[in-house]
């Protein structure tokens, strides 16, 4: 489809990429098959490996569907920051270099926006099913939406579910309207991990529509070594975490989330508590004097710069789990859900 003398694309896939020699051409050649009515922004990260020469490779042979952005290494904020700069497409996505999306399930997805846009419907955030793929262990795992989102239909706030304690978006099932994301001026920290937590939420509060296309997109490899992700380096990193929800806890008052539609505010109010609870876990997972102090201080501030939303977000949090109440008793709950669930299902 042409917008003005150019083509349009549909969708911005970002890659941000830092020594991913070893797994980006499985990442690119997965999403080539979008072909012209897609983009694919590969943001080299300050790479020491050859991952800038494999980008610029694709650039060369696909020009008109692969830009390739060369910057210092900022992390994985720093790459998203570059990829809503460069992004031209209506809708954005994010793809981490080391994963991959499943073919037939990206011409579905392909069809649904298509076919929304050429009646004029557009969605200001698509949502699909994501995979783990644990692939050391040849185990998978599905998350689906399909709770709180009815299939395959045009969805207001007013028509959302109520998710459960264990249930919150994440990126990888997310598609972002572009001018959303721009509407939001979401703009993430550098050299930090996890802001995903921050793409996730900050845009929320300016999406009006929401479509769930039921079907598994997106394929999250789990299991490599030195990932961010896994469960020992999420402990280690509490700073980060900790970092993150401030972040978080001051982008919106309560009074502006109290504005927003019931359903929208509840939604919002949910992802909070719930990240607010993981990285609470994190930082009780390895309970000592000085985590206590840092996770302690978090909320000094907090409630200094955010009186009203501390009150609502912390009271909720001791409401749906009380065990947090106590100190000792968190670390002993944190510990016996990693031995019973995460070692068991071998998912870290």
């Amino acid at each position: 489809m042409r917008r003005g003398n150019a083509i349009m694309k549909y969708i911005s896939f970002v890659v941000p990429s830092y020594n991913s020699e070893k797994y980006l051409n499985k990442c690119i050649d997965s999403l080539l098959y979008g072909g012209e009515d897609v983009e694919i922004i590969i943001v080299n990260d300050g790479s020491i490996d050859r991952t800038l020469e494999i980008a610029l490779e694709y650039q060369n042979k696909y020009p008109t569907i692969v830009k390739v952005v060369d910057q210092e290494n900022g992390g994985h904020g720093s790459g998203l920051n570059a990829g809503i700069k460069n992004a031209t497409g209506l809708y954005f996505k994010c793809v981490d270099s080391d994963d991959w999306v499943e073919q037939d399930s990206y011409k579905k997805v392909l069809d649904v926006l298509k076919s929304n846009h050429e009646l004029n419907n557009d969605s200001d955030l698509y949502l699909t099913n994501y995979v783990f793929e644990r692939l050391d262990c040849n185990k998978q795992y599905i998350h689906k939406n399909t709770k709180a989102f009815a299939p395959n239909k045009m969805l207001s706030w007013a028509d959302v579910k109520k998710l459960g304690l264990s249930e919150y978006i994440v990126m990888h099932s997310m598609i972002y309207k572009l001018d959303v994301l721009k509407e939001s001026k979401v703009n993430l920290p550098l050299h930090t991990y996890y802001v995903d937590n921050i793409f996730t939420f900050v845009p929320l509060k300016y999406v009006k529509s929401i479509y769930y296309i039921d079907t598994n997109f997106y394929r999250y490899y789990v299991g490599r070594e030195g990932q961010s992700v896994t469960f020992e380096n999420m402990t280690k990193n509490y700073k980060m975490q900790i970092k993150v929800m401030r972040e978080l806890s001051l982008v919106y008052s309560y009074d502006e989330l109290k504005a927003l539609p019931k359903g929208q505010r509840k939604f919002m109010m949910h992802d909070l508590i719930i990240k607010s609870f993981l990285t609470l876990f994190y930082v009780m997972a390895d309970y000592n004097k000085e985590r206590k102090y840092d996770y302690d201080e978090y909320f000094k501030e907090f409630k200094k710069q955010n009186r009203s939303l501390y009150y609502k977000l912390r009271y909720r949090t001791y409401f749906l789990f009380p065990f947090t109440l106590i100190m000792p008793l968190r670390h002993f709950v944190v510990m016996s859900v990693y031995k019973k669930v995460v070692k068991k299902t071998n998912w870290q």
